[in-house]
């Protein structure tokens, strides 16, 4: 899947196409075909979306189906890329929201103790921290293809609770670059 996924010239493709790529690869994981975006190695992942346009992003952050499976995607794939040196003697609970258009939120909840990350779209812990964030901003920073600092500056991470964890979150995990 890796080098179908490198082959792919993704800056050819319109918004609408690169949705629709996406959208097929995700049909066909569905009914069990043997493909599936969860299985792209988190390196071709994140090049994926460094070579993808703003639009085609915020085209994934539209798409309902598309939206969810990235999020749970990236959130699934957090534990793999925490560094627990980094966090030992961490504990914070860190709750996401992602702005669905319609005057709600998809939310998720990530808690660093112990040395252990885990996270998950069960809310059920109090959050020490909300960071709430755009999706495609998040897909962006997540996959190290947007400065985590400058979006914080630029007022597209808001922050409600503790300031610090937020602003340091990104350093626990070793940030994927691009294949």
């Amino acid at each position: 899947m890796d080098d179908f996924a490198r082959s792919i010239d993704v800056r050819a493709l319109s918004t609408e196409q690169f949705v629709r790529l996406l959208e097929t690869l995700h049909m066909l994981d569905t009914v069990g075909a043997g493909v599936s975006l969860t299985s792209l190695s988190t390196e071709v992942l994140a090049g994926i979306v460094g070579r993808a346009s703003k639009e085609q992003i915020r085209g994934i952050a539209q798409h309902p189906e598309l939206r969810a499976v990235f999020l749970d995607e990236i959130f699934r794939r957090m534990s793999e890329h925490f560094l627990p040196e980094k966090a030992q003697h961490l504990s914070i609970v860190v709750g996401w929201r992602f702005p669905d258009g319609a005057d709600d939120f998809d939310r998720f909840q990530t808690v660093i103790e112990a040395g252990r990350c885990v996270s998950s779209a069960d809310c059920a812990r109090s959050a020490d921290t909300t960071i709430t964030v755009a999706v495609e901003d998040f897909i962006r920073m997540a996959t190290g293809n947007a400065a985590v600092a400058t979006m914080f500056v630029t007022g597209k991470v808001k922050v409600k609770g503790e300031y610090a964890p937020a602003v340091r979150f990104s350093s626990y995990f070793d940030i994927p670059k691009g294949a």
